[in-house]
């Protein structure tokens, strides 16, 4: 299981993007081993909003995704 983080630098100064990316190791390393997807990579994407969103709020919305991530296709058949 791979990982990537990425925070542009229109989010926010050095201090703040780095700030970020601890906060997404972080919950990479308390997730992922739980809820992660076998042999997948998982990309993380810093965007403004996030700044100085709820860690308990953005723990949330992260295990939601992979969920969301995790379940199979529906596929309609013709």
């Amino acid at each position: 299981m791979g990982i990537g983080i990425t925070v542009s630098g229109k989010v926010g100064n050095a201090v703040i993007r780095n700030r970020m990316k601890r906060r997404f190791r972080e919950l990479a390393r308390l997730v992922l081993p739980e809820r992660g997807i076998a042999g997948a990579d998982h990309i993380l994407i810093g965007r403004q909003s996030g700044i100085e969103r709820d860690y308990a709020l953005l723990r949330s919305d992260f295990e939601q995704a992979l969920v969301r991530v995790g379940k199979p296709q529906r596929r309609d058949r013709p």
